[in-house]
């Protein structure tokens, strides 16, 4: 029994492949079902370079309060209210309460998360922390780039960065939490 050549498609066997009579969806079979990287997957809707790892942290399972935490949610209402005023972002703000003050996950505790606390007390930021750490990494960028003109491999990455920022601009755009108007400027185009 003769084995179908597909099945065999290795990145030097490519060339069974080319011999199949059907090459072209041998081709189209090569593309969707053979990725080539380490762990690739190539889906079309994934930012490119999506990470591979399997090591994460992972939350707490119940969604009540653990019985450790003797907090009451007035208190951490406070805590959140108080470190905001520090002038803490909200993932600091979530840090900092676990590690100082022993509390896992806040929603449980108060019934809302942190930027709903913060934004019942008006300390909420204008713009998401994740947004606005992209944008600056890409103003951090452009310094870059502005001395090092010829550094390729950051001009894919600036590239790739202000990919990121105008896909999460739409999604805010479209939850309502930018204005409809709000517009960020590329970066990449002035340095070219």
């Amino acid at each position: 029994m003769q084995k179908h050549p597909l099945l065999l498609v290795t990145r030097k066997q490519t060339t069974q492949v080319k011999q199949h009579p059907n090459h072209l969806q041998a081709q189209l079979f090569l593309n969707i079902c053979v990725p080539w990287g380490k762990g690739a997957k190539r889906t079309g809707v994934e930012m490119p370079k999506a990470e591979k790892g399997k090591s994460h942290s992972i939350r707490p399972v119940s969604r009540r309060p653990p019985s450790w935490c003797k907090y009451e949610p007035e208190e951490v209402e406070a805590f959140i209210i108080k470190l905001a005023k520090e002038g803490h972002n909200l993932s600091a703000i979530g840090t900092i309460l676990r590690d100082q003050y022993a509390i896992p996950l806040v929603k449980p505790i108060t019934g809302k998360t942190i930027s709903a606390t913060l934004k019942a007390s008006n300390l909420a930021p204008a713009m998401p922390e994740d947004l606005t750490n992209l944008m600056k990494k890409a103003k951090r960028m452009a310094v870059h780039m502005e001395k090092n003109k010829k550094d390729a491999h950051n001009k894919r990455n600036m590239v790739l960065l202000e990919a990121k920022i105008h896909k999460l601009s739409r999604y805010y755009k479209r939850e309502g939490v930018l204005q409809k108007n709000w517009k960020y400027v590329p970066k990449i185009a002035s340095i070219s």
